[in-house]
């Protein structure tokens, strides 16, 4: 049983942010601050990543651990509703796994920062991931994701 009225519920869940949120602006900033360029939420490409880097040919999902059911201690499955949330969760991540192979059919690159590791007991260090994130620009890997605590 929910500890809120479905009213209460639906005007909390209405008030999640998919994009600008404080995980995607803390890489932002961190880009930024490194002097990288990039675009926003593209809606010409294939999953509209979040972050767009047309001179690195790269592209950087920020992903909420609940949303995309990653398997960190920021995810818990919610005891109610368990069927409409797994569903929910289970395409979630058929969509990111589309989305990663069309960008990479097309050429670009894709890192995969996880909300874990910029939020948490175990958040990565932010002097840390701009590093792990320059290091990825500049190189030549085509695929990445952070976690918390390390690549992952």
């Amino acid at each position: 049983m929910d500890i809120v009225d479905q009213p209460t519920r639906s005007r909390m869940m209405s008030g999640i942010r998919s994009t600008n949120t404080k995980p995607e602006i803390i890489i932002r900033s961190l880009l930024h601050r490194q002097g990288f360029r990039f675009k926003l939420h593209d809606k010409n490409l294939p999953g509209k990543p979040d972050i767009v880097l047309p001179k690195h040919h790269a592209t950087i999902f920020v992903n909420g651990c609940f949303w995309h059911g990653h398997d960190c201690h920021l995810f818990k499955m919610p005891s109610t509703r368990q069927d409409f949330w797994q569903t929910k969760i289970e395409n979630n991540r058929k969509n990111d796994d589309r989305s990663v192979k069309s960008l990479r059919s097309l050429g670009w690159r894709v890192a995969t920062v996880w909300e874990c590791a910029v939020k948490g007991p175990r958040r990565q260090d932010k002097t840390i991931l701009a590093e792990i994130l320059a290091t990825w620009l500049y190189g030549n890997d085509n695929r990445i994701e952070i976690a918390a605590g390390g690549k992952g």
